[in-house]
């Protein structure tokens, strides 16, 4: 997904992509994109865009109405919470919930009024992350009915960079990744994470995992697989 509210689909591993959605009038980015399974899906984006598709991206329909935003805060992160239902977070701290698969939504206020540029739903029931611009980290055990702040402080102090993205491990952990090459772990649900300052403090953009156990890290420079903490990368 990208400008243009494009959105690319593939059938057969990344090696080949077709263009499913295209609003060239909305002139905005989606930039978040959650599935149920095949068929049934989200994609969020800027100016409070929310999308909708039973049929696997076939057909996308504008369901941003379902939204309280009459501001059109971007949404940036899209996510499922564990037996609880689906979070949204965007710009100015704006949070949304939804207990029935995304077909009505709850307006939330939020712990912090800054741009928020993601949520993960973690492994236990209920609990998420929201995280956002200048470290600011935020952990909730009840759906977002109430939030704790989680402090980052690594070797070379509190982190306050801007926190990019996020994924679960297979085995239960969390990782973060942001600017200035901070890489971030925990594995206690997200009470309390290792923050690992990567010598090259290249900016990140998106993480995952390999079946190694290692770290896939994308950002400034392209693509790294690392070490779980985030050290001893190698450049693709």
């Amino acid at each position: 997904m990208g400008h243009d509210a494009q959105i690319l689909a593939s059938n057969d591993g990344g090696k080949s992509w077709s263009k499913q959605f295209e609003d060239l009038k909305r002139e905005a980015p989606l930039l978040d994109v959650w599935f149920k399974d095949l068929d049934t899906g989200f994609a969020v984006g800027a100016y409070g865009a929310l999308l909708s598709t039973v049929d696997g991206g076939q057909h996308w329909e504008d369901v941003s109405e379902r939204l309280d935003n009459e501001d059109q805060y971007h949404l940036n992160s899209i996510a499922q919470v564990k037996d609880a239902g689906l979070f949204i977070v965007g710009e100015a701290g704006s949070m949304f919930r939804s207990s029935d698969q995304g077909q009505t939504w709850e307006k939330l206020e939020g712990p912090y009024q800054g741009s928020l540029f993601g949520v993960i739903g973690t492994a236990q029931p209920s609990t998420l992350l929201a995280y956002g611009l200048r470290g600011n980290l935020f952990r909730s055990s009840d759906f977002g009915d109430s939030w704790q702040p989680i402090e980052l402080k690594g070797a070379r102090g509190p982190v306050e960079f801007g926190l990019a993205s996020a994924t679960l491990l297979a085995g239960g952990s969390l990782v973060l990744v942001g600017n200035g090459g901070s890489v971030m772990r925990s594995n206690d649900d997200g009470e309390t994470f290792e923050v690992f300052n990567r010598p090259d403090r290249i900016s990140l953009a998106g993480v995952t995992g390999n079946l190694q156990g290692n770290l896939i890290l994308v950002g400034q420079g392209g693509v790294r697989v690392t070490s779980p903490t985030g050290a001893d990368t190698t450049q693709q």
